[in-house]
């Protein structure tokens, strides 16, 4: 039996402005964004969005300012109240939620990570981190042993007694991935942590959620205007455009598969070798390839399978579970490269 999501969200609206609660589901829910503001003083920053976030994934919400996906991930927790629409977390109805049930909801089972990271000036390191525990009543020693783990977690041995003021950026963001991390929630959700860090921090940033995703296997909904970050730590993607989401899917569906001129847009200049797995390219194996050859798994990158048969010049065998599912080779892998559909490659 499949597991239930961790969030599920269906036909979800939010709109700011006069007349709000008109436009879900009126004739008006068509009209353009600039032609719904001239009509009705109205704007739609979420339009009729529906998806699941499974247990234990990196769910990325991606999209150019103004898309709406900051909104959304708000929604999740009615940090911003929804218009209209459904959201359940593990089956149960948030927009139902009282006060008392939302504030356990937003301190215990769904953390978030800002992009201000909101620390606390006059507190160490240690007593950052240790906030969110201290707000859920845990006693003093406790929280700050809890705490320590954490600031280790995340690469901040030695500095539990510094302030906020004494770190750089991309450790100030430690602390408050650290602190979001102490409460043992069940959902991370990240609004654009990382945009305001430098290039390289930011890149260092990056490998700490996939190493914390790696080691813990928490679920984490993230939201980011930036492609490579989204390809980079996304197992699926919702792609957003003026508050829809206009592709959902994998890293790979999305560069392979662009749902429309926008989507293909967005991805013209992704190198697809890093991205496309080999299953794209591979065929079946013929009788004399399925004992020769490099061998690769099914999940390997076109560029690592590249380098493969660029070093033995032969076929490689992908292999699984001590199987031969199939072979790539340097002519499939080159088409896969140069995005040319497997029908015509085959042609």
């Amino acid at each position: 039996m499949s597991t239930p999501p961790v969030f599920s969200v269906s036909d979800l609206w939010k709109v700011f402005g006069p007349k709000a609660d008109r436009v879900p589901g009126s004739e008006l829910a068509e009209l353009p964004p600039a032609e719904l503001r001239e009509r009705t003083g109205c704007t739609a920053a979420v339009r009729d969005v529906s998806f699941d976030v499974r247990k234990g994934e990196v769910f990325v919400v991606m999209g150019l300012s103004g898309s709406g996906k900051s909104t959304l991930v708000r929604c999740l927790t009615r940090l911003v109240e929804p218009t209209s629409g459904s959201i359940a977390i593990d089956g149960e109805d948030v927009l139902s939620m009282d006060r008392a049930r939302l504030r356990e909801l937003r301190r215990h089972r769904a953390s978030m990570v800002f992009q201000h990271f909101g620390l606390l000036p006059h507190r160490s390191v240690l007593d950052n981190v240790a906030y969110g525990l201290e707000i859920q009543g845990v006693p003093r020693a406790e929280r700050r042993a809890k705490a320590a783990e954490f600031v280790a977690k995340v690469g901040l041995d030695g500095m539990e007694s510094r302030r906020p003021a004494q770190l750089s950026g991309g450790q100030q963001q430690r602390v408050g991935l650290a602190r979001a991390l102490a409460v043992d929630p069940e959902v991370l959700l990240f609004d654009e942590p990382f945009s305001a860090l430098d290039p390289l921090i930011r890149r260092d940033m990056q490998e700490e959620v996939v190493r914390l995703h790696r080691e813990e296997g928490r679920t984490m909904v993230f939201i980011t205007h930036d492609l490579s970050e989204a390809l980079k730590l996304g197992d699926r993607i919702a792609l957003m455009r003026d508050g829809r989401i206009v592709q959902l899917g994998t890293p790979e569906e999305i560069v392979g598969s662009p749902a429309d001129d926008y989507v293909r847009d967005f991805v013209r200049d992704v190198p697809r070798e890093q991205i496309m797995t080999v299953r794209t390219a591979m065929r079946p194996a013929l009788a004399d390839e399925t004992e020769e050859g490099p061998a690769i798994g099914p999940d390997a990158t076109v560029f690592e399978a590249i380098e493969a048969v660029a070093r033995s010049g032969a076929s490689a065998r992908v292999m699984q579970d001590g199987r031969c599912l199939g072979v790539v080779d340097h002519a499939a892998l080159l088409n896969v490269v140069a995005g040319v559909p497997a029908a015509k490659a085959a042609a």
